[in-house]
């Protein structure tokens, strides 16, 4: 998944940096911000929905766009997600014109995720959902137009 990530969004234009759990992916971008986070939902060590909450408490991280991708149905994952801070969210199966579609959009949006307070509360919600199983790592993928890999 990571591969098919990288070069559909590397043929849109987009360099990519990935990690390959979350406290990598949270490693890497207080280290050097990108300009859009896509986090995996399921990943080991740290799920998306901790990361996403991690880098919206950080004043150096709070405003980076945040797409959220899963495979875990209904509206539950979602509405955490958006209380995580996640900006949008893709459910799999997409399609890659769907992800470059969100990425652009993102990247467009002037302080996507300025409205979101660096020091909100860690919700009960989002401590709870760990629970879900991690059948296989997902992708935390962090992208930077025009930058080369």
């Amino acid at each position: 998944m990571v591969e098919l990530l990288q070069l559909g969004l590397t043929e849109a234009g987009y360099s990519t940096c990935t990690a390959g759990t979350g406290k990598e992916a949270l490693q890497k971008a207080k280290r050097s911000p990108p300009d859009l986070e896509v986090l995996g939902l399921l990943m080991p060590e740290m799920n998306g929905f901790g990361v996403c909450q991690q880098l919206r408490r950080n004043p150096a991280t709070a405003a980076i766009p945040i797409l959220m991708i899963t495979v875990l149905p209904g509206e539950f994952p979602r509405l955490v997600g958006v209380e995580a801070g996640a900006d949008a969210y893709l459910n799999k199966p997409f399609r890659m014109e769907e992800l470059v579609s969100s990425v652009g959009t993102l990247l467009r949006r002037p302080g996507a995720a300025s409205e979101i307070l660096a020091d909100a509360p860690v919700s009960p919600a989002t401590e709870a959902f760990p629970l879900f199983p991690v059948a296989r790592p997902s992708p935390v993928t962090s992208f930077r137009p025009g930058v080369p890999v």
